[in-house]
């Protein structure tokens, strides 16, 4: 197979490449498996798409990913072939204009893009959606997530310190992929509910901040875990105190069954998120960013306390994690 990319020489020793690599600023930090051209093809075989498909341009330094450089980046970052077509829908998802991917890579705060699977490929190809699905221990959560990491450094340039300006950075930005535990969500999994078939397999892209716990092993019916939920996401450092964004509650598995039993639906529980996660006006403007140009929704503007969504359906609810009564945000 002919590449457009250019091929490079090296010694045959692992030692020797990933110091090549790494000095030229191509990685993680971490290893990596070399991307000879016959890994390449065994990537590009789980497509039908021509290598030099070009997906968009990549922000912010606009490199155009092509299914061959994304091809490159994914067996770097130790996936298997048959994870590919997901890196490539994840990708075409990142791109749209949206996303807002810009921000999310140069920005000072630390986010990063979250990959939520659903339907049929989160099992075939082994996503974990429960015990530690956020954590370690799972090669295609780890490696989707990196593939996806290594291209938005290598194709779209976001070299910490230079185009990527996260003050403080967070570790989800080595990887951040999980599956939705379709099986223990009472209410039905967040591909369906957004329109898709359940036998449709999806990928959602969010731009995240590390998961923030929630923990209440004490309360035994929804209005104590609803309370415990809504004041852990009213806090001022929060980004979406200010922006008014999209967050996400991940339900761990109980206290989904706890709200469920009780005869909460989704809806119900953001309607009580929106009634009670929010900030007392006086805190957001003492210690807010109103300097900077955020300001309350003028809906909210005779409001004693500034809720963190503008409105209820702005709360994406899922279910991931194993046993245990802890969800987080």
């Amino acid at each position: 197979m002919d590449f457009a990319s250019e091929k490079i020489s090296l010694d045959d020793s692992i030692e020797a490449v990933n110091d090549w690599f790494y000095d030229q600023g191509w990685t993680d930090g971490l290893p990596i498996i070399p991307p000879t051209s016959e890994r390449v093809e065994k990537i590009l075989a789980w497509t039908d798409r021509d290598p030099q498909d070009e997906l968009g341009p990549m922000p912010p330094k606009y490199g155009i990913a092509t299914v061959e450089k994304l091809a490159i980046n994914v067996v770097m970052a130790g996936c298997v072939p048959e994870y590919f077509p997901v890196i490539i829908a994840a990708v075409e998802a990142l791109l749209e204009g949206s996303f807002n991917l810009y921000g999310i890579q140069s920005t000072t705060h630390p986010c990063a893009p979250l990959l939520i699977l659903n339907g049929p490929i989160a099992a075939e190809i082994g996503v974990n959606a429960g015990y530690n699905a956020f954590g370690q221990g799972w090669r295609p959560n780890a490696t989707i997530g990196r593939a996806i990491r290594l291209a938005l450094l290598n194709i779209g340039g976001a070299t910490p310190g230079v185009l990527d300006r996260s003050t403080q950075g967070q570790p989800s930005k080595y990887s951040y992929c999980i599956a939705e535990n379709e099986e223990e969500n009472p209410w039905g999994p967040l591909h369906v509910e957004r329109g898709f078939g359940a036998e449709t397999s999806t990928v959602t892209v969010c731009g995240a901040e590390g998961p923030h716990n929630i923990n209440d092993h004490i309360s035994s019916a929804a209005p104590g875990i609803l309370t415990t939920i809504a004041t852990t996401m009213a806090g001022m450092g929060s980004n979406n105190a200010y922006a008014f964004g999209e967050p996400i509650l991940a339900l761990g598995p109980e206290h989904a069954a706890i709200l469920a039993r009780d005869g909460l639906s989704k809806d119900d529980i953001r309607a009580y998120v929106f009634e009670h996660a929010r900030v007392p006006r006086d805190k957001w403007e003492t210690g807010g960013m109103i300097g900077m140009g955020f300001t309350p929704d003028d809906a909210f503007s005779n409001e004693d306390a500034i809720p963190l969504i503008r409105k209820p359906d702005r709360l994406m609810i899922i279910v991931v994690g194993g046993p245990g009564r802890h969800s987080c945000s």
